[in-house]
């Protein structure tokens, strides 16, 4: 853990000068002490030299990056931790482009090492949302008055996924946040998603969307009429998750211009991560994404799918 509160750029190289510190804070976060082999958890471990460690069982080397997002990179850890911080701390997140700019790398290294960033975010927590929880869903793509007429898709109006794709999210009232990329909005679809986050005995609010239908045979289920001109009756309303759609599709439209539907997940755990870290110091939700750096990808497996 940092001995010192992370506020800047200039604290986090302070607290990692050179790439042993960087190794000798990882090595803390993943084992504290007790090296673990990633080929065999139960084998004795032989410590070497230069930060290598051999697993007795498979006979087979690694270091603390192995099996990491760090796994066989060129980078110095300390541009890793830099980009890491930069990503999570930033609202609206960070553009490829800048992110090259503000490590001197090429652009194509800055957009791998998010992509890898974003690959880590997932659903860190495993916790079911309880008591009041609101659930609502969004479209994030283009729209039809902002193309040019050639490029104008018809009948792409209101909830239609022929040029956009839906998101469905659930929130729990001052606690955490999860959104899911989904093929469509049907009850069958929403309910099942709904089910998967939420337990049986929280308060449940939605608005009047008929693909909510199926949820109120499973949850104390309230509306909030938005067809009728009603955004918030008591203390049924969808204001907090709609306040992350409208962070989301600043963050999508402003910084990124555009994301495929193949990524838009990642992009969508990029944004639930800061959001349910908001109350965390910057150097406490960086350690937090270092304990789930064990989800590496390829960037053969990134342009491929």
């Amino acid at each position: 853990m940092f001995n010192k509160e992370v506020k800047s750029v200039l604290d986090l190289i302070n607290a990692f000068p050179d790439e042993q510190t960087c190794i000798n804070h990882l090595e803390q976060l993943r084992w504290n002490g007790n090296v673990i082999s990633p080929f065999d958890a139960t084998s004795k471990v032989y410590n070497c030299k230069g930060n290598r460690y051999k697993c007795k069982n498979t006979g087979k080397y690694f270091n603390v990056k192995t099996n990491t997002i760090f796994d066989n990179t060129k980078m110095p850890l300390q541009k890793w931790f830099l980009a890491i911080w930069i990503v999570t701390s930033h609202k609206k997140g960070i553009s490829s482009l800048q992110l090259s700019r503000d490590l001197n790398i090429t652009q194509k290294s800055a957009w791998f090492m998010l992509q890898r960033i974003r690959n880590c975010f997932g659903d860190y927590s495993n916790t079911k949302l309880e008591n009041e929880v609101e659930a609502d869903e969004t479209y994030i793509g283009g729209k039809n008055k902002n193309r040019h007429a050639n490029k104008k898709v018809k009948g792409s109006q209101g909830r239609s996924s022929k040029d956009k794709t839906p998101v469905v999210g659930m929130v729990q009232r001052n606690g955490l946040l999860s959104a899911k990329k989904v093929t469509d909005v049907k009850s069958e679809t929403l309910t099942r998603e709904i089910v998967k986050k939420v337990k049986e005995s929280a308060k449940l609010y939605t608005d009047e969307w008929l693909g909510y239908k199926g949820v109120s045979r499973i949850y104390d289920h309230s509306i909030v009429k938005h067809n009728q001109g009603e955004y918030v009756n008591g203390r049924i309303h969808t204001n907090t998750i709609e306040g992350f759609w409208s962070l989301l599709k600043r963050g999508i439209f402003g910084i990124y211009h555009f994301t495929s539907k193949k990524h838009l997940q990642k992009y969508v755990d990029e944004f639930v991560f800061r959001y349910n870290t908001r109350v965390f110091a910057d150097s406490l939700r960086l350690d937090i994404f270092l304990h789930q750096i064990e989800n590496r990808i390829t960037y053969k497996e990134l342009i491929n799918g």
